[in-house]
């Protein structure tokens, strides 16, 4: 028994070991496809993507989304990768990271990235519907519901707010914010029985690129790796 228990401490530390060590890679930038007649714009901006290369995506633990820092064609940055749903990762890049990198939408560009430390795991957005919601919840189960949702973790939190915003239809966000803020009331930290990795539901998915193939702009050289 003994024996088993050491082995086992043994791989799960040989993992940790290899997770912590700075993964570098190369991937080319990538703008997405309009949904809808829709440009994808963000707070801060036109945000472009890029996917992970399966050998750099493997060194992670996690099938799921991993918060991550390190560097963006040398430019310092954290952010959270997110899962593809096959068993890989993107990464989202907003105009502030590209603009400081000096990358535009075709470039390769170099990447170094590291696990970020669960102490300074990065505080997620959370969406106005579920901050309403969670606010007016009422009774005694309501308080416990903020209570809890105050006391977890971000890493938590973020798992919340994943769950809820990976429905695919209005309908279903409604639905999952309300169980949200009646499993938070019945103490309940994480969601339960959630596929991180979208894998079995099919849920999750990787952008679609942009056909850029008439895009005449000028790209600026990218840095070697």
């Amino acid at each position: 028994m003994a024996k088993k228990t050491s082995k086992k401490c043994a791989k799960v530390a040989s993992r940790a070991s290899k997770t912590a060590s700075t993964i570098r890679f190369g991937a080319t930038l990538h703008r997405p496809a309009a949904t809808g007649g829709a440009k994808a714009v963000s707070k801060g901006g036109e945000w472009t993507f890029l996917t992970l290369p399966q050998e750099a995506s493997v060194k992670l633990l996690s099938r799921g989304m991993v918060s991550v820092e390190g560097t963006f064609n040398g430019f310092p940055f954290r952010a959270t990768v997110e899962p593809d749903g096959r068993g890989g990762h993107w990464l989202k890049v907003g105009r502030k990271v590209a603009a400081g990198a000096g990358a535009e939408v075709g470039d390769v560009v170099a990447l170094e990235i590291a696990p970020v430390a669960p102490a300074h795991e990065p505080e997620p957005e959370v969406p106005a519907d579920l901050c309403r919601v969670l606010a007016a919840a009422p009774g005694v189960e309501g308080a416990k519901a903020r209570e809890v949702w105050s006391d977890i973790t971000p890493a938590a939190r973020r798992d919340w707010i994943f769950w809820i915003t990976c429905g695919k239809r209005a309908e279903t966000r409604v639905i999952r914010i309300e169980k949200a803020c009646d499993m938070l009331g019945k103490g309940k930290r994480r969601p339960c029985c959630f596929d991180r990795s979208g894998m079995y539901g099919k849920s999750l998915s990787c952008p679609v690129v942009e056909d850029t193939s008439s895009d005449t702009r000028r790209r600026l050289p990218s840095k070697q790796i």
